[in-house]
């Protein structure tokens, strides 16, 4: 499991497994938020597996599957509520974090973050979202 901290209250991973939640909970997080769609995994790594071992341990699960064509103006938003309506720290998932680490990106350019900080952000945590730019600019303008 590699979990990568993007801020304080957020973090990303490639995918998990079930077994992984139990290290999941003892890192303190409280939501774990699946952005990978089950079509792309088989039956052991789908959501309602990783769902069921994150219930029965007490962490809240969301699940937000996206493909780049899927990330709407109502998924980012969906995204960033899962993010921000919770206590504690929350984990989102993907095939290599890149897709979590993208909305996130897109979320925080909405409320106007500056893409120059997003960007730097996000090659911290190992990600490079250069390529998302000219869209980050345009959602910081509003």
């Amino acid at each position: 499991m590699d979990i990568r901290p993007v801020t304080p209250r957020y973090a990303v991973s490639p995918q998990i497994a079930p077994e992984d939640v139990a290290a999941i909970k003892e890192a303190g997080f409280t939501r774990i938020i699946c952005n990978r769609p089950d079509a792309e995994n088989p039956p052991e790594f789908q959501a309602a597996a990783v769902e069921a071992a994150a219930r029965e341990a007490g962490i809240d699960f969301v699940n937000i599957p996206l493909t780049y064509p899927t990330m709407t103006p109502e998924r980012i938003a969906e995204q960033m509520a899962a993010i921000e309506d919770t206590a504690g720290p929350v984990l989102a998932y993907c095939a290599s974090g890149t897709r979590c680490t993208t909305i996130w990106a897109l979320g925080r350019a909405t409320g106007g973050e500056a893409p120059d900080a997003l960007l730097e952000t996000a090659a911290k945590a190992g990600y490079d979202l250069s390529q998302l730019r000219p869209r980050l600019d345009e959602l910081s303008r509003g």
